[in-house]
């Protein structure tokens, strides 16, 4: 079973309504989530309160996440702190695996997804070091598929650390997301 953290810090800003007010989603008990393929449990990780989602037997690789209810999100920006590692169990080929999904149909049968691989950020192997982030679009367009059509193109390296809290950022407009980011980030010990 892969574990994701997810921080209470979590928030989706998105434009809502004419003004495009941002929102502000805090998920520390997991009201106003839709949980596909994962169970939540109430943490408090590395000194935050947070949300951390085990993986149901019945999950298929990418198709475990949680869904904030009642929102359309088309562009805009989506803001998260998260922290993603291996569970204790997993086999060596794990890689902490913990992203933002959007624009997702109900129960997520179709989607975008922006996620990290926390353990390849600063792996020996630079190959591997390059498939550090990722973008992909379920079910059409999977990572496997994105990186045999147009290798580098849809993934990259960024500086990550196993197990901390990183803040992620993803901008979106229309087909496009130009700035999309991620930070590690030292939480107090």
């Amino acid at each position: 079973m892969r574990q994701t953290l997810l921080s209470v810090v979590l928030a989706f800003i998105v434009g809502v309504g004419a003004a495009g007010a941002p929102r502000t989603f805090p998920v520390e008990n997991g009201t106003g989530l839709e949980f596909v393929h994962v169970v939540p449990q109430t943490v408090t990780y590395l000194g935050k309160k947070a949300l951390r989602l085990f993986e149901t037997p019945n999950a298929v690789n990418g198709t475990s996440f949680a869904l904030v209810n009642d929102t359309m999100f088309t562009d805009g920006t989506i803001e998260a702190d998260v922290a993603g590692k291996p569970a204790d169990n997993s086999d060596a080929a794990a890689r902490g695996f913990v992203g933002l999904t959007l624009r997702a149909t109900p129960r997520g049968a179709a989607f975008d997804c922006f996620y990290i691989r926390p353990t390849n950020g600063r792996a020996d192997d630079q190959l591997r070091r390059n498939h550090s982030t990722q973008y992909t679009s379920e079910p059409d367009f999977p990572w496997s598929k994105l990186r045999a059509e147009a290798p580098g193109v849809y993934e990259s390296y960024v500086d990550l650390e196993t197990g901390v809290w990183t803040h992620l950022k993803v901008e979106v407009k229309g087909t496009r997301a130009p700035g999309s980011s991620s930070t590690p980030r030292r939480s107090p010990r």
